[in-house]
């Protein structure tokens, strides 16, 4: 998708942006289709976008405002309106928005056509300058006002971009009730899109998700456009059985915590637990696909015998009972007299675990009320390719995480300390006879003397001529004689 001149001056106004901060493209549609959310008095449409704004950005943040219709010779689409780092207040994004109307076709009266594919491409490839960030797109979800062959074209190059295309990693579609009249026609609802460029434009979405302020502005159900693999089903633990050895219980977040005897024998038994298996893919419903799961800790991973290994007709909104057997992977976990046992005795040792779940031959279905939901708000508009899911569908996955705390016993630290407490008193015992003066009788030419000395020194021993004739070597572990002279008669004791 070839960039929109329009666009290039707002690349600088993105390229700086801190490591920290989020680069947005806010793309506001106003080609024929739009001409009632424009001409209606009462219409909220302006507002939202400003309201969009002020909810998505943190401060920091960088944006480029654009307004798109289709690229015309002297007349490039997208056109950008704003482009600044730092939120906009709403009084500058009024005075900015509040000229901006219906466009004309060049030279023309008669009323834009409109390109969804070259906008979003264009935000992508100039404004984000191909770096992450988020790109919205306010539309009727019409892509012309003529049902012709080139309305056709353009819609798969935008299922093409979306689906495709490696550039976008998330896609999110609220579709919302917004009815308005205009002198030529009249709409019922408007969709926003958002699309999350590259892994951290993903984890920039995911954040601002995360931190509601969002749905202060937008209290719609987000529907997933992509990705379809990854994270489809939730499993949250519904009745859950403890075995010898282990205690299960559910925390508040959901999350599965299991504390384990680290000292009984054997390996626990398979603990019975009954999850409530939830799609988290809304609006699709997972038609069929195969399931498993394995129980993943300390490097170590065991098969989760699933009561049933088919997912069947499981809906948004309504979960679906699976019964399991679970059972820990034991065989790694640090043993009584490890490290991490010393250092955790008389409490627990916590462990990270996880349940990961995986899904094959997925086949997803758009759901009957999403259907009727879109019927509602875009009446006689055939529903958008976007929301068809592609025919082949990779492997799905999900991850639960499991809190695994270790219980150890105060025996072994006890023993340890014990134990060091024995070296510690033997060490002293022995440094203190070690220091202290001691009395050695020793022999010489038929003589006995006393001699004083500690351990650590050689003392010289001479006859009664004043010669030396050996040296008395003491240590911790006794006295010897050394350089005893030849023919002395010199001998340790009486």
């Amino acid at each position: 998708m070839k960039a929109c001149r329009g666009l290039l001056a707002a690349v600088l106004a993105l390229g700086s942006v801190h490591a920290q901060a989020t680069s947005h493209v806010f793309l506001v549609q106003n080609s024929g289709w739009m001409e009632p959310f424009y001409a209606d008095p009462a219409s909220p449409y302006k507002a939202l976008v400003t309201e969009v704004v002020q909810a998505a950005m943190a401060p920091g943040d960088a944006l480029v405002l654009a307004a798109f219709n289709q690229s015309q010779p002297d007349a490039p689409s997208p056109r950008a309106l704003l482009a600044q780092k730092g939120k906009p207040d709403r009084a500058k994004m009024r005075a900015v928005l509040g000229p901006l109307a219906v466009a004309k076709k060049p030279g023309s009266a008669a009323l834009a056509d409109t390109d969804l594919g070259e906008a979003v491409g264009s935000a992508i490839d100039s404004a984000l300058a191909g770096k992450p960030g988020l790109v919205w797109l306010f539309t009727n979800n019409r892509n012309s006002p003529n049902n012709d062959q080139a309305t056709a074209r353009r819609n798969r190059e935008f299922y093409q971009l979306i689906h495709g295309g490696t550039a976008i990693g998330k896609a999110l579609a609220f579709p919302l009730q917004m009815p308005v009249q205009g002198r030529h026609y009249r709409a019922n609802g408007l969709m926003v899109y958002v699309f999350a460029v590259q892994p951290q434009g993903v984890r920039e979405l995911d954040a601002l998700l995360a931190s509601g302020r969002l749905r202060q502005v937008i209290t719609e159900l987000p529907a997933r456009l992509k990705p379809l693999d990854q994270d489809t089903v939730r499993l949250v633990p519904a009745r859950v059985e403890s075995t010898p050895g282990v205690q299960y219980s559910v925390l508040p977040d959901g999350r599965l915590r299991a504390d384990v005897d680290a000292n009984a024998k054997g390996v626990p038994p398979a603990a019975r637990i009954t999850w409530r298996l939830e799609n988290a893919i809304y609006p699709y419903t997972i038609a069929s696909a195969h399931i498993a799961a394995q129980a993943s800790l300390a490097g170590e991973a065991k098969t989760i015998s699933l009561g049933s290994d088919e997912v069947k007709g499981l809906a948004p909104g309504k979960p679906q009972p699976l019964a399991s057997a679970l059972q820990l992977p034991v065989a790694n976990l640090p043993d009584g007299w490890s490290l991490a046992a010393l250092s955790s005795a008389g409490s627990a040792h916590v462990l990270p675990g996880r349940i990961d779940v995986q899904l094959s031959g997925q086949r997803l279905e758009l759901s009957q009320a999403f259907r009727q939901r879109m019927a509602e708000l875009f009446p006689g508009d055939p529903l958008p390719d976007i929301f068809t899911p592609p025919a082949k569908l990779q492997d799905a996955r999900a991850a639960l995480p499991v809190e695994v705390r270790l219980q150890y016993g105060a025996g072994p630290l006890l023993a340890l300390l014990g134990g060091v407490l024995v070296l510690l008193a033997a060490g002293a015992a022995a440094l203190v006879a070690g220091t202290r003066g001691r009395k050695v009788v020793v022999t010489v030419d038929g003589e006995q003397r006393t001699v004083r000395t500690k351990a650590g020194t050689t003392l010289p021993l001479y006859d009664r001529s004043g010669a030396e004739v050996a040296r008395l070597r003491s240590t911790l572990f006794g006295n010897t004689l050394t350089d005893v002279r030849e023919g002395a008669q010199v001998r340790l004791g009486k």
